[in-house]
């Protein structure tokens, strides 16, 4: 029987790409998550103690962590500056070993590029993916080291990386880094409803099409509020999920107040519900939660 754990993004709350951790995994415990999934962002500057304290907090609070990454420009693992790769490997491997403090084994984003990327400049999708290919072929194996066992190629919209917008080119990104370096079968695909909506003909075959390659799942409306509260096809994608017997996480990553650095990246222009009080966002989580716990 499948066993789907249900999370939730830090952010859903927050102006910032930062916040109090420990705070949000009572929250998510309090409102009857799995899994609370905070961004890598912040752990750089976190002690060793204060490592060690999230740690201990999510263990008392049966709350497993999982982390998110829009990777910054210098940790562009694929970029075209020999010297940005190589720092961007130090920084994965200094993370790793912060997650591995944490009891996290699974990340997700734009680990093959950065996030979001500048259009401004020209792209060069032939070279980012055959060096993104390369870079994660490293990273896999960096991150088995501190037993990362899932490291997720978000397939994104095309307003926000042009590498990967479809499961068919995840599936053939991871294919190729698990080509170059076998040992590297942390390295999966990841999906998101949000993205799907956008850029694929239908969301239940591109679930099929990841397949056995998903390895993480992120869930949300087409407008990016909350799971029930949009148009998304919840039944097709279940039947989807189900068809390739998917058992990882699914992090609902809701996004509904303007302002801040969030809002600014995620393009949040207005308040999105009614009601943006901290009660009431909560209100919505638990409901949201409630539905994708019954339709997955």
């Amino acid at each position: 029987m499948r066993m789907i754990q249900h999370g939730i993004y830090y952010a859903y709350w927050e102006r910032e790409w930062s916040g109090d951790y420990l705070y949000y995994v009572k929250k998510a415990a309090k409102l009857g998550f799995d899994i609370l999934e905070i961004a890598a962002g912040p752990l750089p500057e976190y002690t060793d103690d204060e490592l060690s304290e999230l740690r201990k907090c999510a263990k008392d609070n049966d709350i497993r962590l999982t982390v998110g990454y829009g990777p910054a420009p210098e940790n562009n693992i694929a970029s075209a500056d020999e010297k940005v790769r190589a720092h961007a490997l130090e920084f994965y491997k200094d993370l790793f070993q912060r997650m591995e403090k944490i009891g996290a084994n699974l990340i997700g984003g734009a680990i093959y590029s950065c996030w979001p990327i500048d259009y401004s400049k020209p792209v060069d999708k032939k070279g980012d993916w055959q060096r993104g290919v390369e870079g994660m072929a490293k990273l896999g194996q960096i991150g088995r080291d501190y037993g990362i066992e899932t490291i997720g190629m978000e397939v994104l919209n095309r307003f926000e990386n042009h590498v990967l917008n479809t499961a068919k080119e995840g599936r053939a990104f991871v294919e190729s880094v698990h080509e170059l370096e076998p040992k590297a079968v942390n390295v999966k695909v990841m999906l998101d409803t949000f993205h799907m909506n956008i850029e694929e003909q239908s969301i239940g075959n591109a679930i099929r099409t990841a397949g056995d390659l998903l390895g993480h799942f992120h869930t949300g409306e087409c407008n990016r509020m909350v799971p029930g509260q949009g148009r998304t096809p919840w039944r097709e994608i279940h039947d989807a999920l189900q068809d390739v017997q998917y058992d990882g996480a699914a992090v609902m990553e809701p996004f509904v107040i303007p302002g801040g650095t969030v809002g600014q990246d995620i393009r949040i222009w207005r308040d999105m519900v009614e009601d943006t009080s901290e009660e009431a966002l909560d209100r919505d989580a638990e409901a949201a939660l409630r539905f994708q716990r019954y339709m997955l």
